[in-house]
């Protein structure tokens, strides 16, 4: 079963420094039919005005990863780090226990555009920790690059749970495949662009949910950026 949702189905706020669409329930948007998919929980698409950002605030018990796309987000936490995160770049915070932490756009001029994604944790109570890494637009030309997996491996960040976040981009002839094991859910959101799903049409904001599918096929791409999900149930 495939089920197709556009861009302009999400829930939306506008708060002046900060434009949000959010892909599944948050905050004051809630929609029974998309509280989460599987363990993935949130998917927003931040906009944060120049000077502007988030305070400190605290999280607990969630697996958080952004995925900047323009601009730099300045990230500043209780464990300690303090640093800036750009496009190419992915970052994983898991709140275990409880941790405190604000993001900035500290550009006088430019919008930071980022995704803040939230995974559900395999285990709650663990000791808070963070990574960070850089993967390179060559890595993901015309493939998909595991870039978050439970167990790290080809170099991926680590998250406490039993689910895959693969990027890629995708133009022209180039196709991909991913195949999800029986029982798997997937979740194909595109970040920019165009790009077929499975011969569905997706435009940049617009997400596919996928169950008992067993391939995620990607084709016919044009400035295509992507982010596939596979999950546990």
């Amino acid at each position: 079963m495939i089920t197709l949702r556009r861009s302009n189905e999400r829930g939306h706020a506008n708060h002046g420094w900060l434009d949000s669409w959010h892909s599944f329930s948050f905050a004051n948007y809630f929609d029974p039919e998309h509280v989460q998919w599987g363990a993935l929980r949130v998917i927003n698409e931040d906009r944060v005005q120049p000077g502007a950002g988030f305070g400190e605030h605290s999280h607990r018990d969630m697996e958080i990863i952004s995925y900047v796309l323009e601009g730099a987000l300045a990230h500043k936490d209780s464990m300690g780090n303090v640093v800036s995160i750009v496009p190419g770049e992915v970052q994983r915070m898991s709140a275990g226990t409880g941790v405190m932490h604000s993001e900035f756009n500290h550009d006088k001029t430019g919008t930071t555009h980022f995704l803040q994604i939230w995974i559900m944790p395999a285990r709650t109570g663990v000791t808070p920790s963070y990574e960070q890494k850089t993967f390179a637009d060559s890595e993901k030309r015309g493939k998909l690059r595991l870039v978050v997996s439970p167990d790290g491996r080809e170099g991926s960040v680590t998250i406490n749970q039993d689910a895959l976040m693969l990027a890629g981009l995708f133009d022209g002839s180039e196709v991909a495949e991913h195949s999800l094991a029986s029982g798997r859910l997937g979740y194909v959101h595109l970040v920019r662009g165009e790009l077929q799903v499975n011969g569905q049409q997706l435009s940049a904001g617009d997400a596919v949910m996928l169950e008992n599918e067993p391939t995620i096929t990607l084709a016919q791409g044009h400035a295509a950026e992507v982010l596939v999900f596979d999950l546990p149930r």
